[in-house]
């Protein structure tokens, strides 16, 4: 995996897209490898607040599917797991491996494709990714992928924007965050492309997740809906607190292999 020609189209788009804009996310991945207590998402919930990590994480193998700057798999390997970082950006691995080496930390980190990796079959315990592979790989693909390289009773972990998060958006960020008005259709939703960019998303609604997710032979354990904590603020200029308190502009997933 390591010339765009050999890539699909949409992992090829995003990796360029995530090469060209990887300096953007240098300050957040320093802040986030600095922190001891993971914090989640465009608002920075704690950890302590969602309870998304596993209570034991002690010797088990985790996978980050769409590591980025791979801070969570910072805060996994303090935590005694044995984490492995997959991107898709060179870029963004660079960041990764300069983290790594000022917080001495040092665990595998490998370029690819979270649809398609290169680990044997029930290689791991757990698999988790927040936004990554979450949003930015087919889930009809990343899904079976990680059910593929959990073992029996492995947890899957991933977090992205919610659904109506992604039926109220604006097309570009030039209109403004979202409001109450729904903007597409939510029947058949799933590749999602931007005109102020040239990357690809992939978004699809509560109930294909569920059958996408049993049919990969997992059971969902958990859905949270993630609401704006009181004095929120973020970056991102297509929701706002306001809006994050009425509605949840994100949402994680919790499932457990079963089969």
């Amino acid at each position: 995996m390591s010339t765009d020609e050999a890539l699909p189209e949409h992992v090829a788009r995003n990796r360029a897209y995530w090469d060209a804009t990887a300096g953007e996310w240098v300050a957040g991945g320093e802040r986030n490898w600095a922190q001891d207590e993971p914090t989640w998402g465009i608002w920075g919930v704690p950890e302590s607040e969602l309870h998304l990590l596993p209570d034991e994480l002690e010797c088990r193998d985790v996978i980050e599917l769409g590591c980025g700057t791979a801070y969570v798999s910072a805060w996994l390997a303090r935590r005694g797991a044995r984490p492995v970082g997959i991107d898709n950006s060179p870029k963004q691995l660079e960041t990764a491996r300069r983290l790594q080496a000022a917080h001495g930390l040092d665990f595998p980190l490998h370029l690819g494709n979270a649809e398609a990796t290169p680990f044997p079959d029930a290689s791991f315990d757990v698999a988790i990714s927040e936004y990554g592979a979450a949003i930015w790989c087919d889930p009809y693909l990343w899904i079976p992928e990680a059910a593929r390289l959990l073992r029996p009773g492995g947890e899957l972990i991933f977090l992205g924007n919610s659904v109506i998060q992604m039926l109220t958006v604006p097309e570009t960020l030039a209109e403004g965050p979202s409001t109450d008005l729904l903007r597409r259709d939510q029947f058949g939703m799933h590749r999602f492309e931007w005109p102020d960019d040239d990357s690809v998303e992939f978004h699809i609604s509560h109930g294909d997740w569920i059958r996408l997710l049993r049919s990969s032979g997992f059971e969902v354990t958990d859905l949270i809906e993630i609401q704006a904590p009181p004095g929120a603020t973020t970056r991102y200029e297509y929701t706002s607190p306001e809006w994050g308190r009425r509605w949840p502009s994100e949402e994680a997933w919790k499932a457990r292999k079963v089969r």
